[in-house]
C-alpha cells in the first residue's frame, strides 16, 4: 500500500517545510500552538523503531541464510562508515583551520549564551567524559539486563546485538526456526505498511515540528541575530557539510556504489527532509528504509542490516561539526593547535562518533571527550549551544544521507558476491 505519489509526497514535503518556516518566523506564538502536532508526529515515528529494528535485522540476518556471511557484510559495513566519517572530519579540520572562524574570547558570546548553559554540568554528570571511558560503557550496554527496559528505552545498540543472535540461531534450528522468521517477515511487511500511512501525515508534522523550533527561537527576530553573531562558525560548518554532502558521499556513490547520485538522492528526498524536521536519525529510520526499499532499489536483506547499525553508529555530520566545534573553541580562546593535538582532535572525533549511539546525550559526552581530549575547556560549549540546534539538523541529514550511501555501496558489493 502506498501513501501517494512520490511527487506528490516531495512536493507536501517542500510545502510543509516552506510552511512552518514561515509560520515560525513570522508568527512565533502561532507557531508554539501547533508545535504539539510536530510532537505527535515524532512519537509516532519513535513508536515504530523498535518493531521495524527488530523486525528487519531478524529477517535480515535470517535472509543471508549462513550466518557466517554476517562476517563479510558486517565488516565491510563498519568499514565504509569509519572510512566517510574519517574522511568528514578531515574536510572539516582543513576548513576550520583555513577559514579561522574563531576570534579571541568575545565576552558578547560569553554573556549571551550563558543562559543556555547554567545546567551543563548537571547535564553531563555521570556520563563517561573520556574515550575510554565511552567504550566501556558502550560495551558494557550491549548486553541489556532487561530486553523489555531496553525497547522501552529505545536503546537500539543492544537491540541490534540481540537480533542479530536470534535471527542467526532461527536460522540453525531447522522447521521451527523457519516458522518464527516468517512472523517476524509479516511483523516487518506491517511496520512498513504503517511507514506509508504515516507518509500522509508527514507534510503537515514536518511544518510544525519547524514552526514550534522557530517559534521557540523568538521567530526571525530573535534568530537571525544569533545566526549572525556566529556567522563565521556556522558558515564554516554548513561549508563543510556541503562538501561532504555533496561531493565526498556521492563520489562514493558513484564510483563504489555504481549509482547515479542525483536519483539516488531524489529516492531519498523523504527521510532526508525528515531528518533535517526532526533532527534524529533513529526517528528517521523508518523513512529512510522504506525509501531505500521502494525508491532506491536497495535489496530488503541490506537494508535490513545496513541502515539500523548505520543510525546507531554512523555520524559523518556530527563527528565533522565536533571537530570544528572544538577547533573553533580553541581559537576563540587563543588557544594554540599543533599538528599533534589537531591529529587528536581528528582521531578522537572519528572514534567518539561511531562510539556514542549506546548513552543519552551522545553529542553532548561526544563534545566533551573530543575537547578532554585536548585540554580545552569544557564551558567553551557554551559558545555554540545558541545556534546549536539549527546545525543539529543540518548535520543529522548529513548522518541520515550517509547511512543511504552506505547502503547503496554494501548493495553492490553483496550483489556482486552473489552473482
Amino acid at each position: 500500500m502506498k501513501a501517494s505519489n512520490p511527487h506528490h509526497l516531495l512536493i507536501g514535503m517542500l510545502l510543509g517545510i516552506v510552511s512552518g518556516i514561515l509560520l515560525g518566523g513570522f508568527a512565533p506564538s502561532i507557531g508554539l500552538s501547533i508545535a504539539f502536532i510536530g510532537d505527535l508526529f515524532l512519537q509516532a515515528l519513535f513508536a515504530l523503531v523498535v518493531p521495524l529494528v527488530m523486525s528487519s535485522m531478524i529477517v535480515g540476518i535470517a535472509s543471508l541464510g549462513d550466518v557466517r556471511m554476517l562476517g563479510a557484510i558486517g565488516l565491510r559495513t563498519v568499514l565504509f562508515f569509519m572510512t566517510t566519517t574519517g574522511l568528514a572530519v578531515l574536510v572539516g579540520l582543513i576548513l576550520v583551520v583555513t577559514i579561522h572562524p574563531g576570534t579571541p574570547t568575545d565576552q558578547t558570546h560569553l554573556d549571551t549564551s550563558q543562559a543556555q548553559t547554567s545546567n551543563l554540568s548537571e547535564r553531563i554528570e555521570d556520563k563517561p567524559t573520556t574515550l575510554s571511558g565511552l567504550f566501556k560503557s558502550i560495551l558494557t550496554n550491549l548486553v541489556p539486563k532487561n530486553l523489555f527496559a531496553a525497547m522501552a528505552e529505545t536503546q537500539i545498540l543492544p537491540l541490534i546485538v540481540f537480533a542479530l543472535v536470534f535471527g542467526g540461531v532461527l536460522t540453525t534450528i531447522g522447521e521451527k526456526g523457519t516458522i518464527v522468521i516468517r512472523v517476524f517477515e509479516g511483523v516487518n511487511e506491517a511496520m512498513m505498511a504503517i511507514v506509508h500511512l504515516l507518509m500522509w501525515v508527514a507534510p503537515i508534522g514536518i511544518g510544525a515540528l519547524l514552526a514550534g523550533r522557530l517559534g521557540e527561537a523568538g521567530g526571525f527576530s530573535g534568530f537571525w541575530p544569533q545566526l549572525a553573531s556566529l556567522g563565521a562558525y556556522v558558515g564554516t560548518v554548513l561549508l563543510a557539510l556541503a562538501i561532504h554532502g555533496f561531493i565526498t558521499l556521492p563520489l562514493a556513490l558513484r564510483f563504489l556504489g555504481q549509482r547515479s547520485a542525483p536519483a539516488y538522492a531524489k529516492a531519498m528526498s523523504t527521510p532526508l527532509m525528515t531528518a533535517f524536521s526532526t533532527s534524529s536519525s533513529s526517528a528517521t529510520l523508518p523513512l529512510t528504509m522504506d525509501s531505500l526499499i521502494e525508491e532506491g532499489k536497495v535489496s530488503r536483506r541490506v537494508v535490513s542490516f545496513v541502515v539500523p547499525l548505520g543510525a546507531t553508529i554512523n555520524m559523518n555530520g556530527t563527528a565533522l561539526y565536533e571537530a570544528i566545534a572544538a577547533m573553533f573553541i580553541a581559537q576563540t580562546y587563543g588557544i594554540e593547535m599543533g599538528l599533534g593535538a589537531t591529529i587528536i582532535v581528528l582521531l578522537t572525533a572519528t572514534l567518539s562518533a561511531i562510539g556514542a549511539a549506546g548513552i543519552p546525550e551522545a553529542g553532548l559526552v561526544t563534545m566533551v571527550i573530543v575537547l578532554k581530549a585536548v585540554d580545552l575547556p569544557i564551558e567553551g560549549i557554551s559558545l555554540i549551544l545558541v545556534v546549536d540546534w539549527f546545525l543539529d539538523r543540518c548535520r543529522t541529514t548529513v548522518n541520515v544521507w550517509g547511512d543511504a550511501v552506505g547502503a547503496g555501496v554494501i548493495d553492490r558489493f553483496e550483489s556482486g558476491t552473489k552473482t
